[in-house]
């Protein structure tokens, strides 16, 4: 279906599209922007499910500024750039009120007549993150700009447009500027920088020293899939060029800040108009007071002349604007004694590095470990055990080693060797090609075992309740337990001869386990399962792709690919986790124990079903057993296979279709493939079947086939 094909959707599916762009965007901007939601997680996960589907049975309703775009997908081999429509300049520092008074003295000597006491600031907190440029056009944004040398930046659109806190569309009614810039700050804040941190370390992924280089990295990545799964934030703080039909409505800086919220920004908490210097000292004072708490790492204030007449009258300098000036936090560090190096063994097997410090006080918090991320990082660092060292909370949340003191060595220091045996086990430890961890590669390593029945019960697994790391650990010691599918064996009586526990408290395990076993989501076991790049976004890509965890074993690395959350290390990654046959048992022994969830209910029927010419609906028990149409098709009975994106049906609507139609769907290429459905990029699959004879398709063949044409598929 083309763009031009508006008159094949049914008026309600447009109607319902748009109503559930404006739900989605109102509920995300409540949430992301203005931190007060009004309805739950579930419930919005719900909204976005059915404008999916709309979109995808529809695809004339998709609408670049959807929520559904916010996914991510492109993926390039660089980044362009592009000149900035005005520079982004850098600001001037100060460190005391007062070089900031002298600041503002320079000032008044550039703007003859004014006086200090009638100078109003813009104060704002600074926020520690990589600064970006948006560009929007009639509203609808059409580029992102990193600040580059502030002349040229390069061009980071697709990942942008993944940042729940960025419009796609400017929020307020019109009129809209034809042309707006706006610029702030790409940023994580502490909690989803230290939970991106772990993540990282269990997958074996590379950790970020701080939540700017995580939000850079992200901003990078070439893979706009991987950018949609890193918590970012857009904070606005200003505008560049910007055009309006009638002049600017703005005549202050805090118009333009008030402006950018009504448009659907976020911007720095805490900022405030301050009406004298004196008043933007005491705002400084209280944020420093209140620094420990604030949510996003900070690295001082801004204070910026309110006035836009007095801004441009006061101009820039060669880097910086004379108007502004950032007034900066001195560091919170300290130092120790690092004491000694310890190893930890994730669930995915990786050694992770753990420095022992001497207790010390950092910024209100005593400190007795700190991460060091990799074997790199020691080496870098030239990290001794016995050095003293600086010490930092960095993002004011985790502590990690600044830097050693050589000059203070004193000759008893050692270097640090990185095993290559695992503490745990004593198995083989290997560094693979790319990758900055070494890594545990027996799969029966008993620290292997413990993190990985610790995480499928976890939060990020099946959230069982009740069943926390300490139960974990006295189940794993009392050997009770050695594996994930071991738990939904145990019986009241391995439980009761755990010290400490009643048959009340037996009793509520075995009904949590047990719930768990009913409830679980094909995306939550497969996030439960450990493997390697798949968390929860990408366990739910999976899901909707694929249906059914047979089909996930069944897909080649090709199709995992076209997947939005997967990129290549996560196929790859999924391939090894199936092909292990300690895995394979494992899944079987999960299968055995009740825990192999349905597949996901196909969406919700328009009409009569197109295999099914008499207009009557296959019950739900005949799709799920693949039931054959009432009349023969000319599928019923053949093996068939999808490779490559299709024009205009989902990969999961196709399917089924196929299925309806009496289709038996496969995972490979073989001599027995009766058709190979073909769409763009088809991969090396069609090579395959080309060369073993199968019949090729393309769509249009495959809809004829099943008894529905292209034109009447919005009919269905």
């Amino acid at each position: 279906m083309t763009d031009t094909d508006q008159t094949h959707v049914p008026a309600e599916a447009r109607a319902r599209s748009a109503k559930l762009r404006e739900l989605l965007e109102h509920h995300g901007r409540l949430y992301h922007v203005l931190d007060d939601p009004v309805i739950a997680d579930a419930e919005y996960d719900g909204l976005f499910r059915e404008l999916l589907t709309l979109e995808e049975t529809y695809p004339a309703l998709k609408d670049p500024a959807s929520p559904t775009m916010r996914v991510g997908g492109a993926v390039l081999d660089s980044l362009p750039t592009r000149a900035h429509s005005l520079p982004m300049y850098s600001l001037d520092n100060v460190f005391n009120m007062a070089e900031g008074r002298e600041f503002v003295r320079k000032m008044l000597r550039l703007l003859p007549g004014a006086d200090e006491r009638d100078m109003a600031f813009w104060t704002e907190p600074k926020l520690d993150g990589l600064a970006m440029e948006l560009i929007y056009e009639k509203g609808l944004l059409v580029c992102a700009l990193t600040r580059g040398d502030g002349e040229t930046g390069e061009e980071v659109t697709a990942n942008m447009r993944t940042v729940r806190t960025v419009p796609l569309r400017l929020a307020s009614r019109p009129p809209l500027p034809p042309l707006l810039e706006v610029r702030g700050e790409v940023l994580m804040n502490k909690k989803d920088f230290a939970a991106l941190n772990l993540r990282q370390q269990e997958t074996g992924g590379r950790t970020f020293a701080n939540p700017r280089n995580a939000a850079a990295g992200s901003v990078r990545q070439l893979d706009s899939a991987e950018a949609a799964r890193r918590p970012l934030r857009f904070i606005a703080y200003g505008i560049g060029k910007t055009e309006w039909a009638e002049g600017s409505p703005w005549s202050t800086q805090q118009e333009i800040m008030l402006g950018l919220r009504e448009f659907g920004f976020a911007a720095a908490p805490g900022a405030a108009l301050c009406p004298s210097l004196e008043a933007v000292e005491r705002w400084y004072d209280g944020l420093v007071r209140e620094r420990e708490n604030f949510p996003f790492e900070l690295d001082g204030a801004v204070a910026k002349v309110n006035s836009l007449a007095l801004q441009e009258r006061l101009g820039f300098t060669a880097r910086a604007p004379r108007f502004a000036v950032a007034f900066k936090f001195e560091a919170e560090q300290a130092r120790t004694t690092l004491e000694d190096i310890l190893i930890q063994v994730g669930r995915t097997g990786v050694l992770t590095p753990v420095a022992q410090l001497a207790p010390v006080n950092v910024g209100g918090v005593v400190v007795r470990r700190a991460t060091l991320h990799n074997e790199d990082e020691i080496r870098v660092c030239d990290l001794r055990i016995g050095d003293t060292v600086l010490v930092r909370r960095a993002g004011d949340v985790i502590p990690e080693i600044v830097a050693a003191l050589p000059e203070l060595r004193t000759g008893r220091e050692r270097a640090f060797v990185f095993p290559d045996r695992c503490p745990s086990c004593g198995g083989q430890v290997v560094r693979e090609a790319g990758e900055a961890a070494r890594r545990c590669v027996n799969r029966a390593c008993p620290a292997v075992r413990r993190e990985a029945v610790r995480h499928f019960v976890s939060k990020a697994g099946l959230d069982v309740q009740g069943l926390g790391d300490k139960l974990v650990e006295r189940l794993l010691d009392a050997g009770r337990v050695n594996d994930p599918a071991a738990l939904f064996r145990l019986e009241e009586k391995d439980l009761l001869d755990l010290e400490r526990m009643g048959k009340k408290a037996a009793a509520n395990v075995l009904k949590a386990l047990d719930e768990a076993r009913k409830k679980t989501t094909l995306p939550r076991l497969l996030a439960a399962l450990g493997i390697r790049h798949i968390g929860e976004q990408t366990a739910k890509a999976l899901a909707r792709e694929f249906g059914s965890l047979q089909a996930v074993e069944a897909a080649e690395a090709d199709d995992l690919r076209r997947v939005r959350d997967v990129g290549p290390e996560a196929a790859a990654s999924i391939r090894d986790f199936f092909a292990s046959p300690g895995n394979r048992e494992l899944l079987r022994a999960l299968k055995e124990a009740g825990l192999c969830p349905a597949e996901e209910k196909a969406p919700p029927e328009t009409g009569p079903s197109p295999a099914s010419p008499d207009g009557t609906q296959p019950g739900k028990e005949g799709r799920n057993a693949g039931a054959q149409p009432a009349r023969p098709s000319p599928l019923a009975g053949k093996t068939l296979l999808f490779t490559g994106t299709l024009p205009s049906l989902g990969r999961r609507e196709a399917s089924r279709l196929a299925e309806e139609a009496g289709a038996t769907l496969v995972g490979s290429v073989s001599a027995r493939l009766d058709y190979l459905v073909v769409g763009d990029n088809p991969g090396s699959k069609l090579a395959r079947a080309e060369a073993a004879g199968v019949a090729i398709l393309a769509e249009a063949d495959f809809l004829r086939l099943i008894g529905r044409s292209e034109n009447n598929r919005g009919k269905s």
